[in-house]
């Protein structure tokens, strides 16, 4: 199995969390230094608890099922204090 694969069934076991609050995550690249560049998408794109999401959740998801990667990043992360940064409707 690639080690896209792992990350890609990693993140299986937390998507239905994730769409649940209309969201989502996409692998946007695997670096040679195995560093996993995600985006996050629908809700979890513009949420200000993105960065808890990615590191409380997708994080920590990769990183037990798939020891060998080094960090995850996301590509697009909404700041807390954005003032554009909208919570998902069944987190208000």
């Amino acid at each position: 199995m690639s080690l896209l694969d792992q990350v890609e069934a990693a993140l299986d076991t937390i998507r239905p969390y994730l769409l649940a609050d209309g969201g989502n995550v996409s692998v946007e690249e695997i670096t040679s230094e195995s560093v996993v560049k995600l985006k996050l998408l629908g809700a979890c794109g513009s949420c200000p608890m993105s960065i808890m999401t990615l590191k409380a959740g997708i994080e920590e998801a990769i990183k037990k099922a798939v020891p060998e990667v080094k960090a995850v990043e996301a590509i697009n992360l909404t700041d807390i204090d954005d003032p554009n940064a909208v919570l998902p409707e069944n987190m208000r």
